[in-house]
């Protein structure tokens, strides 16, 4: 039995639809956890699919521990409590707080075997969104040394970034999750596509075209993206913060990624190529 942390997210959610719609783990070996009752419309949205459902919450152990009865395999979704990393949170203060509390529930409930979503940025990263990820992979590398298989999917988003569709992930980490064999245990996988990287001035160019008017992209220094959002824009400072860092990451290179084919192999098996990113911005501004 699978069980599903996140499955109402959009990495979550474009995955369980995968699973589902390939045929790559029956509706009734899936087991989706949420926060929501069970008349909320989240409940029913995931039980209508014919995949039991659970509650569990990260601020609640224990319905971790029940959650988790009966599965062997944990595909866990990064905790969406971006406010616990913000100020620089220390060790164990973080989101990797709320997967440490998943993690220890899937041991106690016997998982052999746990899927987990990271980012695809660089090691070390300059990025703070990735210090939950660091401390959460390095927990899973412990536990691992115990006997746990491990899987870390690292899911890809002035440098270039490789950008990949929602949907082109959801599907490549289905068919991790449903891979037979050991192929994945013990592995770090970079899902993104890396056939056309592009910065974000390359982006704008892209917008511009679909927009059919001029999009500029300014480049300014973390400090002034973080004096217009907290002062002039009146946003939260811990937030802003937290996210700023990533420029210098994108800087450095970290989200161009070029380990590897990974995704377009996982696609290839069922026939599909990588979503190109024009596409994809096409669609989002509703021109055909």
């Amino acid at each position: 039995m699978l069980a599903i942390v996140g499955a109402t997210g959009k990495i979550g959610g474009a995955t369980l639809s995968s699973l589902l719609s390939e045929k790559i783990i029956p509706a009734n070996q899936i087991l989706a956890t949420t926060i929501s009752s069970s008349s909320s419309p989240k409940w029913s949205s995931i039980a209508e699919k014919s995949v039991q459902v659970r509650y569990a919450t990260f601020e609640d152990p224990s319905s971790m521990n029940e959650a988790f009865r009966g599965c062997d395999r944990l595909f866990l979704v990064s905790s969406p409590r971006i406010a616990l990393d913000y100020m620089d949170a220390p060790p164990g203060a973080g989101r990797e707080k709320d997967h440490f509390v998943a993690l220890e529930a899937a041991e106690k409930a016997g998982v052999n075997h746990i899927f987990y979503t990271s980012l695809a940025f660089a090691n070390a990263s300059k990025s703070n969104v990735m210090t939950a990820h660091e401390r959460t992979e390095e927990r899973l590398r412990e536990m691992e040394k115990h006997g746990m298989k491990v899987t870390i999917i690292r899911e890809a988003g002035d440098g270039k970034i490789s950008w990949t569709a929602i949907a082109d992930l959801g599907r490549a980490t289905a068919l991790i999750i449903g891979a037979e064999g050991d192929e994945y245990v013990g592995k770090t996988v970079y899902l993104s596509n890396s056939k056309a990287p592009k910065s974000l001035e390359e982006i704008a160019k892209v917008v511009s075209e679909a927009k059919g008017k001029d999009v500029v992209l300014r480049v300014g220094s973390r400090e002034e993206h973080e004096k217009f959002y907290i002062e002039d824009r009146q946003m939260d400072e811990g937030h802003i913060k937290w996210w700023s860092h990533t420029y210098a990451a994108l800087e450095d290179g970290e989200c161009e990624i070029k380990e590897g084919k990974t995704l377009e192999k996982l696609l290839g098996s069922k026939g599909r190529t990588p979503k190109p990113v024009e596409e994809t911005i096409r669609e989002m501004l509703a021109v055909k």
